[in-house]
């Protein structure tokens, strides 16, 4: 034991920053690739029920996403004060923080699930669709909230685990249940022989929730042995409220953070949709495009968040300046280089996802090229807001993404889109007008508040 605890803070608290950061990066950017499959495993399966059910699936999940994005904050909150106490080696408070947060997001996932399942109807009636979409969307919805206290188990799981620089076995997990889903997903959306009966749409919902409790069992196993760093203790199970308020004071900003980005991707949505078919589908290629560009900026993020919080708990404040610099570099250069590809090569992207459609592809690449752009900047904006979180500053945070969301971005769009003769192209030029500024934005409160140099 004392010999695995050493390995760990030469890895985040001594030694190479670099070596600590790749070793974080690598595991977690795998991890949202994965995740990342996983949506794509359930499209491909439902797609093959044709479009109503492609529908219903469509229409839930920006309900489940925002769903989640409330729940969420708790758990980050926890891992960044489980960072903390791990830096500074308080590994009976690192128990105790675990215990209060694994029970206080489960407890609001009870919640959600109760509200989430009364609420399915009234949800997917307020979009105004199809009856039969309506039906499959409804059946979809409860099932998969449902499912949502093992998920939050596993989200509590994956985030403590992430905090204390265990990074690795959550990607073999959700390898594991993605590999699963691969396989139970046909099984229950089309039955197999007279074993399962064919359940359509509903049968992705039950794949998932199946793969979830899976990944719960397994994070709960690791959890109660406590061999992996963290151990949830029978007496740590009274509720503390001194740290439950911590937990609130800390997730409510991230939980307000993730909400306004799920609103904001659906509000582009409807600007966009004013412009016709053909502008829709070059800004899904684009934003495509955009979700796999930002998955290393993330792993990266996450992993500075990481190696701030536990040296600000060792107090170690000349290896957070180093980690931030390193960090940010990093993410500047790396995003810039891919940025530039992009650049080049536009067209040659947009017609991988539509060959045969000159239209869309000249557009699709004009929004590429206005997007790729700015990947440097958004590289610095979203290791900055990991490095804000590991430090404690959420609600700095949750401003820079209000500020890029619904300050800058989504009113330049509307006002470039809709009053000037730009049209599309002023919705296409927020994006990177709203990542420099805000990239900006957010290095002027990181100099100007020097919490990284020890000053709090």
């Amino acid at each position: 034991m004392q010999n695995r605890l050493k390995r760990d803070n030469e890895l985040l608290t001594e030694g190479s920053i670099l070596k600590a950061l790749v070793k974080l990066s690598i595991p977690l950017i795998l991890t949202n690739i994965l995740q990342t499959a996983y949506n794509l495993t359930d499209t491909f399966w439902v797609g093959r029920l044709g479009s109503v059910s492609v529908a219903a699936v469509s229409l839930a999940f920006p309900i489940v996403f925002i769903i989640i994005s409330l729940g969420s904050g708790m758990a980050i909150a926890g891992s960044i004060l489980v960072a903390k106490r791990k830096g500074a080696q308080d590994l009976k408070a690192v128990a105790h923080i675990s215990t209060q947060t694994f029970f206080s997001v489960f407890s609001i996932s009870l919640v959600l699930a109760l509200l989430g399942y009364w609420a399915s109807p009234y949800l997917v009636g307020m979009m105004n669709v199809a009856p039969d979409v309506y039906t499959e969307a409804v059946a979809y919805l409860k099932i998969t909230f449902l499912g949502l206290p093992p998920s939050f188990i596993y989200l509590t799981f994956q985030s403590l685990m992430r905090s204390i620089g265990k990074v690795k076995l959550p990607f073999y997990i959700v390898l594991a249940t993605v590999l699963l889903n691969l396989i139970l997903d046909p099984v229950f959306i089309f039955g197999w022989h007279h074993v399962f009966p064919a359940f359509g749409v509903k049968g992705a919902a039950i794949a998932t929730v199946s793969t979830q409790i899976l990944s719960a069992v397994i994070g709960l196993y690791y959890l109660f042995k406590g061999n992996q760093g963290i151990q949830l203790r029978l007496g740590d199970y009274k509720p503390d409220f001194i740290v439950i308020k911590e937990l609130f004071k800390l997730g409510l900003p991230v939980s307000i953070e993730q909400v306004s980005r799920a609103l904001g991707i659906f509000m582009m949505v409807l600007l966009v949709t004013h412009f016709g078919t053909m502008v829709l589908a070059s800004y899904g290629i684009g934003s495509r495009i955009l979700s796999f560009v930002i998955i290393p900026a993330f792993g990266l993020g996450m992993a500075t968040s990481t190696l701030v919080g536990q040296n600000i708990g060792a107090g170690t404040y000349d290896r957070v300046k180093k980690t931030l610099q390193l960090s940010l570099g990093i993410a500047f250069g790396s995003l810039s280089i891919i940025g530039l590809l992009l650049f080049i090569f536009a067209k040659d992207v947009a017609a991988f996802f539509i060959p045969k459609d000159i239209a869309t592809i000249s557009e699709s690449a004009v929004f590429i090229k206005a997007l790729s752009v700015s990947f440097g900047f958004l590289g610095i904006l979203i290791v900055l807001m990991g490095a804000f979180r590991g430090a404690g500053k959420t609600k700095i945070s949750m401003v820079l993404a209000l500020l890029s969301v619904w300050l800058l971005r989504f009113p330049l769009a509307y006002y470039l889109g809709y009053h000037t003769e730009m049209k599309q192209m002023g919705i296409w030029l927020s994006y990177p007008i709203t990542n420099i500024l805000t990239a900006i934005a957010g290095l002027i409160v990181l100099i100007k508040y020097k919490w990284f140099e020890g000053v709090k």
